[in-house]
């Protein structure tokens, strides 16, 4: 699979996950620094959006849509994971009104990037992609976005969070 940023291909580090195969864990930071893991949300479904940067206008368009999206499935936690400093991930979501949503940090050791392989080695930011994830910590949807500052299948990810 070869993946674009702005056109010009990129390598992505870490392993690359598939249907079918038990999610991998992860640590991140919650915006008021304590880790986060996948067994946080444990026996709830699980979407993870995988932004760039929030501070750009799709990453920005795509947590806001699946932030409305949010209130509408149930028993569902939808993460938003960027390698954006924990700091300013809060005060983006103070600034667009993000509730629905728990914005996430990989910026400290790429945990989350290495284990679903979202790396992009040539700029330590993390690809655009969307996993879902069941209650039994099965991997149910995978789309890794061919090119970065596209926008993803909202519906398709949407109807794999609501069948999980």
């Amino acid at each position: 699979m070869q993946i674009t940023f702005k056109q010009k291909p990129v390598t992505l580090a870490g392993t690359q996950v598939q249907v079918g195969e038990k999610a991998p864990d992860f640590t991140v930071l919650a915006n008021d620094l304590s880790e986060v893991t996948l067994a946080d949300s444990k026996g709830k479904v699980r979407l993870i959006s995988v932004v760039p940067s929030l501070d750009t206008g799709v990453c920005d368009q795509q947590t806001r849509r699946f932030n409305e999206e949010a209130a509408k499935l149930d028993n569902t936690a939808v993460l938003t994971i960027s390698v954006d400093l924990p700091f300013a991930q809060k005060r983006w979501c103070a600034s667009a009104g993000i509730d629905n949503v728990q914005t996430l940090s990989d910026h400290r050791d790429l945990s989350f990037g290495e284990a679903y392989g979202v790396v992009i080695k040539e700029l330590r930011l993390l690809a655009r992609s969307v996993f879902v994830v069941n209650a039994d910590d099965e991997i149910v949807y995978v789309e890794y976005v061919n090119e970065v500052t596209d926008h993803p299948n909202y519906e398709a990810a949407l109807e794999a969070a609501k069948k999980a």
